[in-house]
């Protein structure tokens, strides 16, 4: 059976070329200070995704990161879906600078990826997280922060987290999309940025929903690195 292509609207296009810029210039950068430096998506794809505003076929961000000049040294790109992870395969052809891994990024990227690029081995990472959902798990993040040779963007999954665990009543959330919340966020701390503590007959609990929750959430997620990674702040 023939990949049906994802599709993407005009907002993802414009996040492709963003990344495909910031992967430019960071490649220029470490390029020029002569550091190895390998590129990794962790949700890779088939690297080529179909335009809903043109209706043609377009490069992900793969294969966009292939087409950066000057080019990183290495590319490791990962996927849960074995007919994506086949497509980029024949999209990227046998080039010995790529790294195709099919399976869950969260134990391929601690197992077979970061420790590739450590900062005592002066090698360097910018890593691509662009989760289909609620499917990236904190001790990823927290790995490539304490190491601090990978640079990561991050792509918050706003869709799933709405759909699925920001309900107006919190008692209607499932265990299960609690756990993947806890699991994504590291703890259960993201009830701060969502809901306002109300009275109740025994105590306080978790029951309004925050005003604008999206915006604090992100901003109390950046508010993490800065605590629990203060040197990559400094």
């Amino acid at each position: 059976m023939k990949l049906q292509f994802d599709e993407i609207g005009y907002w993802s296009e414009i996040k492709h070329d963003i990344i495909k810029k910031y992967a430019g210039a960071y490649s220029s950068i470490l390029t020029s200070r002569k550091f190895f430096h390998a590129y990794i998506d962790a949700f890779a794809g088939a690297g080529i995704h179909k335009s809903k505003t043109k209706g043609i076929l377009v490069k992900g961000s793969p294969l966009n990161a292939l087409d950066v000049s000057p080019p990183f040294d290495e590319f490791h790109f990962v996927d849960i879906d074995k007919a994506k992870i086949s497509e980029l395969k024949k999209a990227t052809g046998d080039r010995p600078d790529v790294h195709i891994y099919e399976g869950d990024c969260n134990k391929i990227l601690l197992e077979e990826v970061f420790p590739k690029v450590k900062y005592g081995d002066y090698k360097r990472g910018l890593c691509l997280l662009d989760p289909y959902g609620l499917d990236l798990r904190w001790r990823v993040i927290r790995t490539a922060g304490q190491m601090e040779s990978i640079e990561i963007f991050l792509n918050f999954p706003v869709m799933d987290i709405n759909m699925n665990v920001l309900w107006q009543n919190p008692e209607g959330v499932s265990k299960t999309h609690i756990e993947r919340m806890n699991n994504y966020w590291g703890d259960d701390s993201w009830k701060t940025a969502a809901y306002t503590k109300l009275p109740n007959l025994f105590d306080l609990d978790w029951k309004q929903k925050q005003t604008n929750p999206n915006e604090k959430f992100q901003q109390f997620y950046r508010l993490l690195f800065v605590f629990r990674f203060p040197k990559t702040y400094c």
